[in-house]
């Protein structure tokens, strides 16, 4: 399958996750969720870029929160998805409150 600038020696890797909150979570946890990854960001120099948010409802049968993240490499991101503050991250934010999640990695 043709992939976007595979093999060019410039290539980045994008990672996108997406989440949908269990009906319990409590009001506020997109915005506290938002917050940390904030903080995380500067913690994780493997990060390119990172943007994230709350689904702003225009559209239905959608997620209720996205992140997407950029690398240079997949050993980048593999750091990243092993990183302890990243993993305390998803054991404070995410794992307790999301009902379904998806994810991809591809190369850019």
């Amino acid at each position: 399958m043709p992939r976007a600038n595979y093999g060019d020696p410039m290539s980045s890797y994008r990672h996108i996750v997406l989440f949908n909150w269990k009906s319990d979570t409590p009001a506020g946890h997109a915005e506290r969720t938002i917050e940390a990854l904030g903080q995380l960001r500067p913690k994780i120099p493997q990060i390119q870029s990172y943007e994230f948010g709350a689904n702003l409802g225009i559209n239905p049968g959608t997620y209720d929160f996205a992140v997407t993240a950029t690398f240079n490499s997949v050993d980048d991101y593999i750091a990243y998805r092993d990183n302890p503050e990243h993993k305390a991250f998803i054991a404070e934010f995410t794992a307790p409150y999301v009902e379904t999640r998806a994810s991809i990695q591809f190369e850019i």
